[in-house]
């Protein structure tokens, strides 16, 4: 990591000599006599370190500390001075400062204290890259759907992220990403760099599960032999994710309400009230509003979560979204299995279409994983796929519009052509109207897709206007 210090001191021996000890330690050195110089280095160069003496002529060294939060916040500040100046010392760390040496100090002393601040530094990068990582994973942008019912949830999961302090309910059956959905508005608001605490309260026994989220003291029972932080303190200004909320106890149900409207709990066996800036993300695969009027659940805890509520459709209510989600995680399967799949076969596409899906997008992910392990080339295949996916007998309703049937039989029947033609269009309507992903689908080159969409549009043009009725003579 290349890594710069911009040293402040209005004694030239002091810069010199502390210049000299910091480039021995292959830092790269920016020196300043001022406060006012040491504001314009850091605004231009925005070094990863700065060693500031309080005493300066002019702009204190305070005032820097100051304007190094607004002009570079990612710079590490250690302060310098007299040893009668310890009040200044704790000004500066309120402000803060990483650490504070008293003069004179011993060069040793003064390079160990850079060296941990360089440390903190290197953690600071490394936090941020996989926040970066994260926040790029989890982009509003990289979901896949064609669902207008979708669409909508997903603008209204966007504002969510800009409001790092409203509790958001996300409801929808097992499988349809309320998880990731929960990641991508904790990574997409202010409290990306905090951390994001999740915990299935379905997974554990209700004590546990109470001792997990609030901690306690020691002797809290019996084998409570020393503190212990509780998930809720560890999620301190990020975002608790409580999976499956509406398994929770009532007498836990009341400890959550008082963490949502005061910002307080206590751990297991204390009596002082711990404060906590905690954003909290619930999800559940029942309806809650009908567990509330069964008595299930707290009717108070309800509405304190149901502020912003989320509401995920399942995968059988937005079919449009079954090919392209297919594709896409073709895509990322591609890179874990270090396959080069590049379709799904028109067979195997109607079958995909036609299922239920009653797991969701978990569920099409293991299907298109088996598929592409089992399959003998790069596509997935009507063969690969699960018993209950090729044999499934669908019951469509009056409105449900299904793939076409590749063997209609009777007054079905059509030409060669018009079931190509026919196929076609459902796949683009599939896609979203995206020929490369259509393309991909139909196992044909895209060019020579918009070949025969082209041919096709040709033909139409070209038919005879049917001639209009005359009445008989």
């Amino acid at each position: 990591m290349h890594r710069t210090i911009l040293i402040v001191d209005d004694e030239p021996l002091t810069l010199r000599t502390l210049g000299r000890a910091l480039d021995a330690e292959s830092f790269e050195v920016m020196l300043a006599a001022t406060g006012e110089e040491a504001i314009a280095t850091l605004a231009e160069h925005k070094p990863s370190l700065a060693l500031v003496d309080v005493v300066l002529p002019g702009i204190s060294g305070i005032d820097v500390l100051r304007e190094a939060r607004t002009l570079s916040p990612a710079t590490i500040v250690v302060m310098m001075s007299a040893h009668h100046l310890v009040d200044r010392a704790v000004e500066a760390m309120k402000l803060g400062a990483y650490d504070y040496l008293i003069k004179p100090f011993h060069i040793a002393d003064m390079v160990h204290t850079i060296q941990r601040a360089s440390e903190t530094l290197a953690l600071r990068v490394r936090v941020q890259d996989t926040v970066d990582s994260a926040r790029d994973r989890y982009d509003f942008g990289h979901v896949v759907t064609q669902s207008p019912a979708m669409r909508e949830v997903l603008e209204m999961a966007r504002r969510a992220a800009g409001s790092d302090r409203t509790t958001v309910l996300i409801q929808g059956e097992s499988g349809t990403g309320k998880e990731v959905f929960a990641k991508a508005i904790h990574y997409n608001s202010a409290r990306a760099q905090a951390p994001l605490i999740s915990i299935n309260c379905a997974a554990l026994p209700d004590t546990l599960l109470e001792s997990e989220l609030f901690g306690y003291e020691p002797g809290a029972f019996t084998d409570a032999r020393r503190r212990k932080e509780g998930l809720i303190e560890k999620a301190s200004h990020g975002t608790l994710f409580l999976d499956e909320i509406g398994n929770t106890s009532p007498s836990l149900q009341a400890k959550l309400l008082r963490v949502l409207e005061e910002g307080s709990f206590l751990r297991l066996g204390g009596t002082r009230p711990i404060q906590v800036d905690v954003r909290i993300i619930a999800a559940t695969n029942t309806v809650l509003r009908d567990a509330v009027s069964k008595g299930g659940f707290r009717e108070d805890l309800y509405y304190r979560l149901n502020v912003l509520p989320l509401f995920l459709p399942p995968l059988r209510e937005r079919r449009e979204d079954i090919l392209p989600l297919a594709l896409d995680l073709m895509a990322r399967l591609n890179k874990e299995l270090k396959k080069n799949f590049v379709g799904i076969t028109p067979a195997a596409a109607v079958l995909l279409q036609r299922y239920s899906w009653p797991g969701n997008i978990r569920e099409l992910r293991n299907v298109v994983e088996r598929a592409m392990i089992l399959s003998r080339d790069n596509e997935v295949h009507e063969d690969t796929l699960p018993e209950e996916v090729r044999h499934f007998d669908p019951e469509p309703g009056p409105d449900e519009s299904l793939p076409v049937d590749p063997s209609p039989t009777g007054d079905q029947l059509v030409s060669l052509r018009e079931l190509e033609e026919h196929y076609i269009q459902q796949v683009l309507n599939a896609t979203g109207q995206n020929k490369t992903q259509a393309a991909k689908i139909l196992g044909i080159h895209p060019t020579s897709l918009l070949r025969r969409l082209k041919k096709a549009e040709e033909e139409h043009k070209e038919m005879p206007e049917p001639e209009p009725a005359t009445a008989a003579s």
